[in-house]
């Protein structure tokens, strides 16, 4: 697709911050699970409708065409096993779920029944702890790393689904902690909301009680109304109009709308924003049983001042804990955050010591390849220092070093092999520097760093400059 509008440009940089802060949040509706395959409220509605002998194409109100099932059924028993046969079958996940459910995003809400969003989730190897009934938002669930609101219930228990009129009028009396929680979470997060219409009631009585004064910047996606949809000109230009005012309007609850043409753009935009957040975390890989032309003291030194100067810049550092440079990497990355702790989170380190001996039957070396890899996918950017071990009492370049920026290649991180550390790091910067077919960019800064030799506060100026100029 083309570049990006700068309304999206500037949601995109905002929402990266947010995600850095633990400030951003998720509200998905029908229209994000549509495009895995489910029905949307009109779908679900469709055998309701020929039985009440009406037509959905002329019927706007649809939570009364519900009612009306309800009233003429003297139940709402049909409705709920609508929703178990359309929704009962699993659906794979798109490409918007598994890109925000790898982002560090605690807070979803939704009004869909389906379970896209805890699957997802889940295979993220995150713990969400779901919430569709009012009796359970007093509870917690152990290690929960997201919580998913379903606000009007879910597939498994479809008798209890808010689905018609009168559920929806006694909303606030039945479901009140929802909307106390919906609230709470409006006012002091950043929702991105996706595939929603903004014909929710439920939605609509929070948001318009939301006081003046607390409402926050909040997103969603608008698709611009195409030429090619409209029978002539004047349909067209009257459904442009209404779009317009449409958007306006939601204004008054702090939302801002990012048009788009095609709902296909937005697993682009979230790549975008996914890569974005990543270029603020770097990894460092390295091992060494000797320095080579630095001292043990220098090396040291390096790596601890780079760390530390990473953090106070703003990035996060991850490291595998590699033999000879990962303390030095902790420790300076400690110094940073224990220095001003009002400022700086221990969540801008991330230690990963690999297992070293085999147990329970597992082969090590599968486990270690698993291990990197959603170690590395962490970050943005990797570098790449000094590179060696001892195998058969000779010293040798660390070929765990090379799996490491095979995988970070692999998974397009920016690698940053610094040669003048020697062993492993030098001959994978000779390899960048000759492949042309890496972006100019990277291969000018690994010159450059080659040529600051030993230097660590050109090394560091280099680094974090690049790494700045990454996020621009």
């Amino acid at each position: 697709m083309d570049a990006f509008s700068t309304d999206v440009e500037l949601f995109i940089r905002d929402y990266v911050r947010q995600l850095a802060d633990g400030t951003a949040a998720v509200f998905a509706g029908a229209g994000m699970s549509r495009s895995a395959g489910y029905v949307d409220w009109k779908g679900l509605l469709r055998n309701i409708a020929k039985e009440l002998g009406l037509d959905l194409r002329l019927e706007n109100d649809l939570i009364a065409m519900a009612q009306f099932h309800v009233n003429k059924n003297m139940g709402h028993d049909a409705l709920a096993k609508e929703i178990l046969e359309q929704f009962s079958e699993l659906a794979e996940e798109t490409p918007t779920h598994e890109i925000l459910a790898r982002l560090p995003i605690t807070t979803w809400w939704t009004t869909n029944y389906d379970k896209l969003v805890e699957q997802s989730l889940t295979k993220a190897y995150r713990v969400p702890d779901v919430k569709d009934a009012p009796s359970q938002l007093r509870d917690t669930k152990p290690r929960r790393s997201a919580v998913v609101y379903k606000m009007h219930g879910d597939v498994d228990r479809p008798s209890d689904a808010i689905l018609y009129k009168a559920q929806y009028e006694r909303y606030y009396k039945t479901h009140d902690g929802f909307i106390t929680a919906l609230s709470g979470d409006l006012t002091t997060k950043t929702f991105i909301f996706i595939g929603f219409s903004f014909t929710d009631p439920n939605l609509d009585y929070v948001l318009s009680r939301l006081p003046h004064e607390t409402k926050r910047q909040h997103y969603c996606f608008v698709k611009r109304p195409d030429r090619a949809d409209f029978a002539d000109d004047a349909a067209f230009d009257y459904a442009v109009r209404r779009e317009a005012m449409r958007t306006g309007d939601l204004k008054r609850y702090g939302i801002k709308a990012l048009e788009i043409d095609s709902f296909d753009e937005i697993p682009v935009i979230f790549q975008e924003v996914d890569r974005q957040y990543r270029m603020r975390t770097v990894f460092i890989s390295g091992s060494a049983e000797e320095y080579g032309d630095w001292s043990r003291k220098e090396a040291s030194d390096f790596l601890h001042n780079l760390s530390s100067a990473l953090v106070r810049k703003g990035f996060r550092v991850v490291t595998g804990f590699g033999w000879g440079v990962g303390s030095a990497v902790i420790n300076g990355a400690l110094q940073a955050i224990y220095d001003k702790p009002e400022k700086f989170s221990e969540d801008q380190l991330v230690m990963r010591p690999f297992p070293q001996e085999d147990s329970g039957g597992v082969d090590r070396k599968k486990l270690w390849q698993a291990y990197r890899e959603r170690m590395i996918a962490l970050a943005g950017v990797a570098l790449f220092v000094f590179g060696n071990k001892v195998e058969d009492d000779k010293l040798v370049e660390a070929n765990g070093v090379r799996t490491e920026f095979d995988i970070a290649r692999a998974l397009g991180l920016v690698t940053l092999p610094l040669a003048s550390t020697g062993f492993m790091a030098e001959t994978l910067a000779g390899e960048l520097v000759s492949d042309h077919t890496q972006p100019a960019e990277v291969r000018n800064v690994v010159g450059e760093l080659k040529k600051a030799g030993r230097n660590g506060n050109d090394l560091i100026r280099i680094i974090t400059g690049h790494m700045e100029s990454l996020l621009k």
